[in-house]
């Protein structure tokens, strides 16, 4: 488990209550936990533009600050670097001289960080509120429950987790206790094959978790599975609503869990921006539901996406079912390339614990800090830390 704390020399303050504002209008239509406020709020006071720069400046080469593609343009001007939140982290861990590293992305991601890091460098997240739903699906309790399950079935001993980069600290813990690795969206083919070696070719079984989705998109499409090897486990059901028969039949046992955002993208999505866009390419993040993406024509974790629309022809047309602030960025990025780049929703929807990482809470953090004041420190306990590392460390030493 993860803790918000600090050494007791220092004066910590935890989020004041006025900067966390909870979004409005909830999506009926996503499959849980997204909210879609229909745009962003105006650009940030200018004078929060200088405050942050006179901080950051302050403060020199003791901060080095993560910026998530997912990040609104306003957070990502001061980023020192900006990726996914895999490559973050490891680019934090390749800063050993930085004593602070300010993640603006959510909670798992400032989480690896520290896992990542030295002992000596303190990760902080601008507002403690910036979850992960997705992440937030699979509890410690819950896949203890879980496994609980497979070794009553039988099987526990021929099931190999892999997890999800987008999981808490906690169940990244217990993939390593458990013999198993983490994945990106960019590995988990690879991720996948190396847990199908680790037993016997007929017998071993993958508990995905949490993303359903992503362990579903590759174990069918990209290594030849079929829908009737999968099944999901539902952890708000008795045996997570399966048989001990369906278990010992599975190949994959995809945990119940999605992200809210991609989830919302649907069949109607992709028919109507052909219709609107004729000779559109549509190109989604994996994490999006089977149908979506079998219907699109191109797949891909955020770096995939990126490096795509980089070598994309002038004058091609795109549709992109990701989080809205990186399509923007891109669309922005690539018009002078004559690249027509749009959102695969008509409906905008931001990725709502992602954009509690604002201007003001970047101020508030940075300005702590050149005060010699630790906010909002995340610190990964040293057990679940060493566990956490063994997984990430055999994802690492992947061929």
């Amino acid at each position: 488990m993860t803790t918000a704390q600090s050494p007791v020399d220092l004066d910590v303050q935890p989020t004041p209550l006025a900067l966390l504002l909870l979004g409005r209008e909830a999506d009926p239509r996503s499959e849980r936990g997204v909210e879609c406020p229909g745009d962003l709020p105006s650009p940030s006071d200018p004078d929060l533009v200088e405050r942050a720069r006179a901080a950051k400046e302050k403060l020199g080469d003791k901060v080095f600050v993560l910026g998530h593609h997912y990040q609104r343009d306003e957070v990502i001007q001061f980023a020192d670097v900006t990726g996914d939140s895999f490559k973050l982290a490891r680019d934090a861990a390749a800063r050993p001289d930085a004593e602070y590293i300010v993640f603006c992305g959510v909670h798992f991601m400032a989480e690896s960080a520290d896992i990542l890091t030295t002992d000596d460098q303190k990760v902080v997240l601008p507002d403690l509120a910036a979850g992960c739903s997705m992440a937030d699906m699979a509890t410690a309790d819950q896949v203890a429950e879980c496994w609980d399950v497979l070794t009553e079935a039988g099987i526990a001993e021929q099931v190999v987790p892999v997890s999800y980069m987008n999981s808490s600290a906690d169940i990244k813990a217990f993939t390593g206790k458990h013999g198993g690795t983490i994945c990106t969206s960019s590995n988990a083919k690879r991720a996948l094959e190396w847990a199908f070696e680790q037993g016997e070719p007929d017998s071993t079984k993958v508990l995905f978790l949490p993303d359903q989705h992503l362990g579903r998109n590759t174990a069918v499409r990209d290594m030849g599975f079929s829908l009737d090897d999968c099944v999901v486990y539902n952890p708000h059901k008795p045996n997570g609503g399966l048989t001990a028969e369906q278990l010992r039949d599975a190949k994959m046992i995809l945990w119940r869990g999605h992200c809210s955002v991609h989830g919302r993208f649907s069949l109607e999505s992709v028919a109507d921006v052909r219709a609107r866009i004729p000779g559109v390419n549509v190109l989604v993040h994996p994490e999006c539901t089977h149908e979506v993406v079998a219907a699109a024509d191109h797949v891909g974790s955020t770096e995939h996406i990126i490096k795509t629309l980089e070598a994309a022809p002038a004058g091609s047309k795109w549709a992109i079912g990701t989080e809205l602030n990186l399509v923007r960025r891109l669309a922005n990025r690539f018009a002078a390339e004559d690249k027509e780049i749009v959102f695969l929703d008509k409906t905008v929807c931001f990725c709502s614990t992602m954009n509690r990482i604002d201007l003001p809470h970047l101020v508030w953090t940075l300005e702590s800090l050149a005060e010699g004041k630790l906010v909002n420190r995340i610190e990964v306990d040293r057990e679940t830390e060493r566990f956490a590392k063994l997984a990430l460390e055999r994802m690492l030493a992947l061929p």
